[in-house]
């Protein structure tokens, strides 16, 4: 699996999702600084998490006009493989590559502890290595997380099994108390129409090794190594 970490002003999560891709496929990922204008040849594009520009204007608003984008989108129309983590997921919907946008969280206050999500969809290119309905661990750390689109995009992602993780208890309810920052529907990742591109709050790539306490992420890059 070859892969580019994209690297942006004020993002800080760049170095833990450039292990997670060389610890599973192993192969160390292209780092790609945001001023470049063209991708390596690569399989997988990850943006991973932090605060590009200080998050100022809007969370990803200013990563989303940066030179290197134009090259994400086509590499995505080709079919090639784009995950936003995050940061990331809010930089995606900015460009239009997933629908909806990620908003303050419900509590008006940043969240930083481990969650549960439960996996929706397991025939996609990113988690096809989880069991349907499986419930995993995964850490989060956002102020702006709290997922929503109109109804008629939300029926779509529903309608089309394009929600890939929620939000849920020790037992795979989604509930309130489990929904960490207010997310419509409990959603916690998505995809688009192609099932090329997904868009997640949560750090996979910080659960694929027992040193931090567990491997319950690894599955989404061991996923990606299957197809890539």
């Amino acid at each position: 699996m070859k892969s580019a970490v994209l690297v942006f002003p004020g993002i800080n999560r760049e170095r833990d999702l450039a292990r997670a891709f060389h610890e599973v496929s192993g192969v160390a990922p292209h780092m790609v600084w945001h001023t470049e204008t063209e991708l390596p040849d690569v399989d997988v594009v990850a943006i991973p998490g932090g605060f590009s520009y200080g998050d100022y204007l809007r969370c990803g608003a200013i990563a989303a006009r940066s030179p290197i984008i134009e090259a994400v989108r086509r590499h995505a129309d080709r079919g090639g493989y784009v995950l936003g983590i995050c940061n990331g997921f809010q930089i995606v919907t900015e460009i239009g590559l997933l629908p909806g946008a990620l908003m303050r969280n419900a509590s008006l206050k940043f969240v930083c502890k481990e969650v549960r999500l439960r996996v929706d969809n397991a025939s996609t290119a990113f988690t096809s290595a989880y069991a349907p309905g499986q419930v995993i661990r995964c850490p989060i750390a956002h102020g702006e997380g709290n997922y929503f689109a109109d109804a008629e995009t939300l029926a779509r992602l529903e309608g089309e099994g394009r929600v890939a993780f929620r939000y849920c208890d020790e037992a795979g309810e989604t509930t309130d108390a489990a929904n960490p920052n207010g997310s419509i529907h409990s959603i916690a990742g998505i995809l688009n129409e192609r099932g090329n591109v997904l868009g997640m709050m949560p750090h996979p790539e910080n659960l694929i090794e027992a040193l931090q306490g567990g491997i319950d992420g690894r599955g989404l890059f061991e996923s990606l190594a299957r197809v890539a």
